[in-house]
């Protein structure tokens, strides 16, 4: 069973665990994934955004096809407050900063994304500094999509030579799970107008 944050009759938000398929895949042994989960009790539940398999953290699922379109239009228009904890290789130098460099698909490698000047979408992320584990030699960061590209943190935080601990995709070395969660998320409820925020722990 998903753990729900929040529920009422616009919206759920759920706990995506690590390693769970956001919708369903192509391939009949990737039917499994969390609007499937929420669908079996939800019959409503609609996705609104995803999450990569192997992040963990808040997603937010509409009732409805109407609820779906609102808070999607939330996202189009960068009305949704994200923040995701990460921890990444190696020990970043300055505090705070930021990534504007363009995405597109890496097709032959696909789902990999790669950097292109050319033909990529745009892509900005901002990244802080909470900890420096000098030992481990290793940053915890507290990472913010402005954009929301497919793979833009992890590629972001590798094209810094600072690779997401565990994400071997983009040349970190391996780990028991890639350390990527999406902790915060901000928005407007789309019938009332109220500003909702929710916090979902670190795992790790």
């Amino acid at each position: 069973m998903i753990h729900l944050h929040y529920i009422d009759d616009a919206l759920l938000v759920a706990e995506k665990p690590a390693g769970l398929l956001s919708v369903p895949g192509r391939s009949a042994e990737n039917q499994d994934c969390v609007v499937a989960r929420l669908q079996a009790v939800y019959a409503d539940a609609l996705t609104v955004h995803r999450l990569d398999q192997v992040t963990s953290g808040l997603l937010l699922h509409a009732r409805g096809k109407e609820m779906q379109v609102a808070l999607s239009m939330q996202f189009e228009k960068r009305q949704v407050g994200k923040r995701y904890d990460a921890v990444v290789q190696g020990l970043l130098e300055g505090d705070a900063g930021e990534v504007d460099l363009p995405l597109i698909v890496d097709w032959p490698n696909r789902p990999k994304q790669m950097i292109d000047h050319q033909r990529g979408k745009p892509a900005l992320t901002r990244w802080r500094v909470l900890s420096r584990d000098i030992a481990a030699q290793r940053t915890r960061v507290e990472l913010e999509p402005v954009t929301g590209r497919s793979h833009q943190l992890r590629l972001h935080m590798a094209s810094l030579g600072h690779p997401i601990v565990g994400d071997v995709l983009y040349d970190a070395a391996p780990a028991q799970r890639v350390h990527l969660h999406a902790r915060s998320l901000r928005f407007t409820h789309p019938l009332t107008g109220e500003a909702l925020a929710f916090e979902s722990a670190t795992p790790f």
